[in-house]
């Protein structure tokens, strides 16, 4: 017996230094993560405050966010299995999936889009001014694009009325520049155009407005990917509510704006924009943002727009989202 006693003690080291291996490996899981914009838009704020303040490495994960030139090419990325996970506009994600039966699942959501049609041309001013005018998005068939669509189709227009502009996430910046009168912008745009301009920017029309009841962005990964690593995916969800809860504390605000001059707004400019981003709920306070309604909502103006096309089913909610992620990843947090 004492012998016996003997060897498992001299074996223990040997124990341990397998257990802290293991360990070490579900640290050193790898994921990179895709997010919108060259530079980067606003709503990645998030995903790089997990990333700079160690929050994804909090929960054993090593996460790389990765900036794309459009949300639409990034999800094209998840796709084709080049990236693990995406940050891509909701009506990109359910056209992909109704259209070609592409088998990306949301786990995450932002559910307030802040998509507008701004002008610096006083004569613009209404929807049906913008017929015929050069509008400035990210790329066709991207995000702004897609918002184009489903703002201008309440006055009865679609995007061949218009002159798409390609700009990746620099829209705001050929507007101040001269070069466009007109644009789809994030909220955080306005402010830095006004300031540069000197002029205030006419607001034409709010997907809000149009459709008060929509859905902004999913948080998506195909489901190859997640049968694989499910856990890693928990791991990063519970980065980002770490995340959300960080940046939405006063006393971080001015660690937040430094992080988010990688958008390319100043200290100042991201501060500002950041309480106007809280305010509204940008990034979800407390739940996963994959409410059926506001989900289903996009599926139906899709199919009204001619983002699904005809004779494609539409996707179905219970096909598009798996939420129990979120929930596994909230009890993660809780239990740190």
């Amino acid at each position: 017996m004492k012998k016996m006693r003997k060897e498992i003690l001299a074996l223990l080291p040997v124990l341990t230094l397998f257990a802290d291996a293991g360990i070490a490996y579900a640290q050193e899981k790898k994921l990179v993560l895709a997010v919108p914009g060259i530079p980067p838009v606003f709503q990645t704020v998030l995903a790089f405050v997990a990333e700079k303040e160690g929050l994804f490495k909090k929960y054993g994960v090593d996460v790389t966010v990765r900036p794309f030139d459009t949300g639409a090419a990034a999800a094209r990325a998840v796709a084709a299995g080049q990236i693990d996970i995406t940050i891509s506009p909701t009506p990109v994600v359910v056209n992909m999936v109704s259209n070609a039966d592409v088998k990306l699942v949301g786990i995450y959501g932002l559910e307030n889009p802040d998509w507008m049609i701004g002008s610096t041309d006083p004569k613009i001013t209404s929807c049906k001014d913008v017929a015929g005018q050069a509008v400035g998005v990210d790329a066709v068939g991207a995000s702004r694009a897609v918002a184009l669509a489903e703002m201008i189709s309440h006055c009865g227009l679609k995007t061949d009325d218009v002159k798409l502009v390609s700009m990746s996430s620099n829209v705001g910046a050929a507007m101040i520049a001269g070069q466009l009168k007109l644009g789809v912008l994030h909220l955080d745009d306005v402010p830095v155009i006004e300031a540069q301009t000197g002029k205030p920017l006419t607001t034409v029309v709010t997907l809000k407005k149009v459709h008060p009841i929509s859905h902004y962005n999913l948080v998506a990964v195909t489901a190859e990917r997640l049968a694989q690593d499910r856990d890693a995916f928990v791991r990063l969800l519970a980065g980002l509510i770490d995340a959300n809860n960080y940046l939405r504390d006063p006393k971080n605000a001015d660690r937040v704006a430094e992080i988010a001059t990688v958008t390319g707004r100043s200290a100042a400019q991201a501060k500002q924009a950041l309480k106007g981003y809280i305010a509204m709920d940008f990034w979800p306070n407390g739940t996963d943002g994959l409410t059926k309604e506001n989900l289903e909502s996009v599926v139906k103006t899709q199919v009204a727009v001619g983002g699904i096309k005809p004779g494609k089913t539409p996707v179905s909610y219970d096909k598009l989202v798996d939420r129990s992620l979120w929930k596994d990843a909230l009890a993660l947090t809780k239990a740190r």
